[in-house]
C-alpha cells in the first residue's frame, strides 16, 4: 500500500501590524492549514486574507483553538473549567467557519494549539470538553491530535481522528512531546528533522531523547512556519516525502484511504470501498 501523507503548518499567527512567519510561501508546500482563531493569535483581518489564501491555493481549512492567551501565544497553562474550554473552542470555529463561507468553502478540521494542544493529550476533562465542542457543531470536521485522551475521546464520539506527528520535535520515551521549556525540545538541522519524518511516515517509528524507537502514527506531517529556515526545511521535508514514494495529499483523502475497522482486510487485498 502506497504511503499517503498530509502536510499542514500553523497559519495566521500574526496580530494587528505583526507577523509571524512567511504564509504565503509556505501554502506552496502544504495540503491543510491550522488558521488561529483570534485567542492566541490572529485578528479578523488576518483570518479572513489566510482563509482567502486557503481557497487560492486549493488548501484545505483547519480551526487552530487555544487557550485564550494572547499574551502568551497559547503556550501557558491556565486552569480553566471544561465549560470554559467547550465553549471558548466553539466560539473560536465559529468565527472561523463565518470566514471560511464567505470564501465558498468549509472549516475541515480541528486541531488544539500550543499548551491547550498539549494537556488535551493527557488530561481527560479537557479532552471531553474539546471533543464535545467538535461534536456538537459539526461531525464531519476532523479532529487533529497526537495519540493520547484526545484522539480517544473523539473516536468514543465517532468523531474522525487524523494523528499529528511533529517533524521537529524531540519527543520522550512514552511519546509525548519534550515540553519546549526543556533543552532540546526543538530540533533544528534540517537533514535530521527530514530523515525523522520519512521515518515516521514510511516506517512509523522516530527515536525519543532516552534512544529508543518509539512508535507514532502519523496521518499529517505538522511543520512551523516560525522558525529560522522554516520554509527551505519545509520544501526539503516535502521533497525527500516523495523522494521515498509517499503520496502528499489533503487530511481528508489520508484518512478516506486507510481501512476502517470493517475493511481492514479487504483494504489490504486491494478490494476495499475507497479503492486503496
Amino acid at each position: 500500500m502506497t504511503d499517503v501523507i498530509d502536510l499542514v503548518a500553523d497559519l495566521g499567527e500574526g496580530f494587528g501590524a505583526y507577523t509571524m512567519g512567511d504564509d504565503e510561501a509556505l501554502l506552496d508546500v502544504l495540503t491543510s492549514a491550522n488558521i488561529a482563531c483570534g485567542f492566541h493569535a490572529g485578528d479578523p483581518r488576518i483570518m479572513d486574507a489566510t482563509v482567502r489564501h486557503c481557497v487560492e491555493r486549493g488548501v484545505a481549512v483547519g480551526a487552530h483553538p487555544s487557550f485564550p492567551d494572547l499574551v502568551g501565544f497559547g503556550r501557558r497553562a491556565m486552569d480553566l473549567s471544561p465549560d470554559e474550554v467547550r465553549t471558548d473552542v466553539l466560539y473560536q470555529v465559529g468565527a472561523l467557519q463565518a470566514f471560511a463561507a464567505a470564501h465558498g468553502t468549509r472549516v475541515r478540521h480541528v486541531a488544539p494549539h500550543g499548551r491547550l494542544g498539549n494537556l488535551v493529550a493527557t488530561r481527560e476533562d479537557y479532552a471531553s470538553a474539546v471533543a464535545d465542542a467538535v461534536a456538537s457543531l459539526d461531525r464531519s470536521l476532523i479532529v487533529l491530535a497526537q495519540d493520547g485522551e484526545l484522539a480517544d475521546a473523539a473516536r468514543a464520539r465517532g468523531l474522525r481522528v487524523g494523528i499529528v506527528g511533529i517533524a521537529d520535535r524531540a519527543y520522550r520515551d512514552d511519546g509525548t512531546l519534550v515540553p519546549r521549556s526543556e533543552p532540546g525540545a526543538v530540533i533544528h538541522d534540517e537533514r535530521e528533522i527530514s530523515e525523522r519524518t520519512v521515518r515516521m511516515v514510511t516506517e512509523g517509528v522516530i527515536r525519543s531523547v532516552g534512544g529508543r524507537e518509539i512508535p507514532v502514527a502519523c496521518d499529517t506531517v505538522l511543520l512551523h512556519g516560525d522558525t529560522p529556515g522554516a520554509i527551505s526545511l519545509a520544501h526539503l521535508i516535502r521533497k525527500e516525502l516523495l523522494a521515498a514514494g509517499v503520496t502528499i495529499a489533503p487530511l481528508a483523502d489520508v484518512l478516506n484511504a486507510k481501512p476502517g475497522p470493517t475493511d481492514a482486510l479487504d483494504a489490504r487485498s486491494g478490494a476495499a470501498e475507497n479503492g486503496v
